[in-house]
């Protein structure tokens, strides 16, 4: 999978920086920078390949020699084979260093509260940046289906002809049918294997920046207390504090780094993979269980016909089929975004197993079969008793095939289940896509940072209190822009 922006959630516009979470991110991102070059390396090769490919093909259909075209391609496959091989060692060796960093970023900060005026401080957006894509897909799809029959309905069907064949010939074809019917097995396994990969980063041209960026002075001094409690101010002692003003500035004075701005960009990096195996196998024994159960098959085909039934009862059916049918479903779906949450939807699978179908033989055939066995010249009592025994029949024969599908199946629960598939992810990365066009989405990726010094603080303290009576250098965009109180500009024109 490809690298995450590194972010630290105590990152937060207007907050203090801790130097430390820089340097955590700072560390995480200098390690990812090889690893993302080998895997650039390694596109730029394949895209390469594929589009030396194509052209070799199209100047084939141009009858262009194209053989040292083709030597090149085949040097390209070489590039291609060391670039991934140093791109997966590079990323092995990255991420056993990146794991540690990141586990020194917490998911719960407590932050001392920002110094900032937020009443008086404003944000902006600016196009300071500049928009880019970087998308890298991959779809793997593998669908396989296996299926085999093997069957002993031949063989059934001539047994069952042989002994019902003192009924007729109607009832003889019929129950053969019947019987070849139930007996049809089968095996069917159906695997359908996909893999979705997909890889985006942006960068986003709005930056957001506080302006102006207004401190509380006070509330900034007790900031500085906590953070720096070896060097306390004294706001109480106003000669302290002009002692703090009167010393030189140092370059390497400890300060408070406030947040004051960030450029942003997203990334959404996904993986989702699909396996669905469908089995479905059919053992019959009808044929062993008929010739250990000849008597009874016999007695219960001559009750079926002297009543004007046919074949046999549901509970030999069942007894003789034995279907077994399984499906498996296993989804593994990763998701990682960054600047934003895209909309994930689910998706049903259903469940089920495959059927029967009846005879080819349709009702109106068969009906008019039976018809033809039964036409006579002259219409007798005992002539139209027949008909209707074998009109009886003829709906017997059909019950019979209704029965023998729908017993050939076991009872299962037939429903759907709700899973995130390949669907799912092409759904969630079009919402992204969408977000990233209107913008106002990202992580911060670079960072505009304003220090606060010790100093700094006194003379924002001392032009608060004390307006005039000092040279005042503002550390926020409070000040005038001249550098000086409005009472010292006074004085200064009263002197000319």
């Amino acid at each position: 999978m490809p690298s995450t922006i590194p972010y630290d959630p105590s990152l937060v516009l207007g907050n203090l920086v801790s130097q430390e979470a820089l340097d955590n991110l700072t560390a995480i991102s200098a390690i990812q920078a090889p690893i993302d070059a080998a895997e650039d390396t390694m596109n730029s090769y394949i895209e390469m390949k594929r589009s030396i490919d194509m052209t070799i093909q199209e100047l084939i259909d141009m009858n262009i020699d194209v053989t040292d075209l083709t030597q090149q391609s085949t040097d390209v496959g070489k590039s291609i084979q060391e670039a991934a091989v140093e791109y997966a060692k590079t990323k092995v060796e990255g991420l056993a260093k990146i794991q540690p960093l990141k586990a020194k970023i917490k998911g719960v900060h407590d932050e001392i509260e920002s110094p900032i005026d937020y009443n008086k401080s404003k944000t902006i957006t600016m196009p300071l940046s500049a928009d880019s894509l970087k998308m890298n897909v991959q779809y793997f799809s593998f669908d396989e289906n296996d299926q085999d029959s093997s069957t002993q309905a031949s063989a059934v069907k001539g047994f069952v002809s042989e002994e019902v064949a003192g009924f007729g010939k109607s009832v003889q074809s019929q129950a053969s049918s019947s019987a070849q019917s139930q007996m049809n097995s089968q095996y069917q396994r159906h695997d359908i294997a996909g893999t979705l990969v997909i890889s985006i980063t942006c960068t986003h041209k709005m930056a957001m920046l506080l302006a102006p960026l207004i401190l509380d002075v006070d509330k900034a001094i007790r900031v500085w207390n906590k953070v720096y409690k070896d060097e306390i101010m004294d706001p109480t002692n106003p000669d302290s504090m002009a002692a703090i003003i009167s010393q030189p500035e140092q370059g390497d004075e400890k300060s408070l780094t406030l947040l004051s701005g960030a450029t942003y960009g997203s990334c959404f990096i996904g993986m989702v993979h699909i396996l669905n195996t469908t089995t479905t196998r059919s053992s019959e024994t009808m044929y062993s269980m008929a010739e250990s159960m000849q008597l009874q098959f016999k007695v219960s085909a001559f009750v079926s016909n002297a009543a004007g039934g046919f074949g046999l009862d549901s509970s030999f059916s069942n007894d003789a089929k034995n279907l077994l049918s399984t499906q498996s479903i296993s989804s593994h779906c990763s998701l990682v975004t960054m600047g934003l949450i895209p909309s994930i939807k689910s998706n049903s699978v259903k469940m089920g197993v495959q059927q029967f179908k009846p005879d080819d033989a349709g009702p109106m055939n068969q009906l008019a079969q039976l018809q033809t066995a039964t036409a006579s010249d002259d219409d007798t009592v005992n002539s139209a008793a027949e008909k209707a025994r074998t009109g009886q029949q003829m709906m017997s024969i059909k019950n019979s095939q209704v029965q023998g599908m729908l017993a050939s199946l076991a009872t299962i629960d037939d429903g759907a289940n709700k899973i995130i598939d390949i669907n799912s992810m092409m759904d969630g990365m079009d919402d992204y896509i969408q977000q990233a066009l209107k913008g106002n989405i990202g992580v911060p990726i670079n960072y505009y940072l304003k220090p606060i010094t010790k100093k700094q603080l006194a003379e924002m303290w001392v032009a608060k209190y004390y307006p005039g009576k000092f040279l005042t250098i503002g550390g926020d965009d409070s000040t005038p822009p001249s550098g000086q109180s409005a009472q010292a500009q006074g004085n200064a024109n009263a002197g000319q």
